[in-house]
């Protein structure tokens, strides 16, 4: 399905990388996390390239040896103590997309947020920076529904938007990840350019559709 021949009514966001800038302070905690636990920091540009399977991933690739690391846990819990203290230090909007979303919302387009954070910092980041979206689900497997590259947050946002996929329907990401998402969940996507990854690499990774700024998004829209 070619994204450049269809319009969409619903849209589908990924969050980091996407909607917001939020690494700084992702990588803040982690470096505060491994600081804590007397293990090497890394760099920013280091944890761009750890970001998008979701946070203990992260920290899995951040912490030496991984998950098998005797102080792991230990460095996983004050990683998300401190971030869930500092998410909103730095993190910020990419410039355009408030304006973009209220725009969308004008329109007539209905939105939601699908990511690999935690549920509590998804929903709150959502609602702090775009309380025109209608629905926010962050990672919570306790409840049984797959990260993504798994559709089910896609299948959850939908269900609570009182959808389902269809040729209305599109996902918008920065990622691999995103891409992969997408295909699970039989959608099409855009992919931007602003975000966590480039142009080649997402070329790489299947990417067909792109825009370098939000405000391409609106000629997607069914008006």
């Amino acid at each position: 399905m070619n994204c450049e021949q269809m319009n969409y009514s619903i849209f589908i966001f990924d969050l980091d990388g996407t909607l917001l800038n939020t690494l700084d302070d992702l990588a803040a905690s982690v470096n505060y996390a491994l600081r804590t636990h007397g293990m090497p920091e890394h760099s920013v540009d280091a944890v761009r390239r750890f970001v998008g399977n979701g946070v203990r991933l992260l920290m899995e690739r951040a912490v030496p040896d991984g998950a098998q690391n005797p102080q792991f846990d230990a460095a996983f819990a004050t990683f998300r103590q401190h971030y869930m203290q500092h998410s909103l230090d730095t993190t910020r909007p990419y410039d355009g997309i408030v304006d973009t979303i209220r725009e969308l919302q004008r329109c007539g387009c209905r939105m939601a947020v699908v990511s690999n954070k935690f549920m509590t910092a998804t929903q709150e980041l959502v609602h702090h920076f775009f309380p025109e979206i209608e629905v926010a689900i962050g990672e919570h497997e306790a409840e049984g529904i797959r990260k993504k590259p798994a559709p089910d947050t896609v299948y959850e946002a939908l269900r609570q938007l009182k959808t389902s996929p269809s040729d209305a329907v599109v996902y918008v990401g920065d990622s691999d990840v995103d891409l992969q998402t997408a295909r699970n969940s039989g959608l099409p996507c855009i992919s931007v350019l602003w975000g966590f990854r480039d142009r080649q690499f997402l070329i790489d990774h299947g990417a067909t559709t792109f825009v370098e700024h939000p405000r391409e998004l609106l000629q997607f829209t069914v008006g």
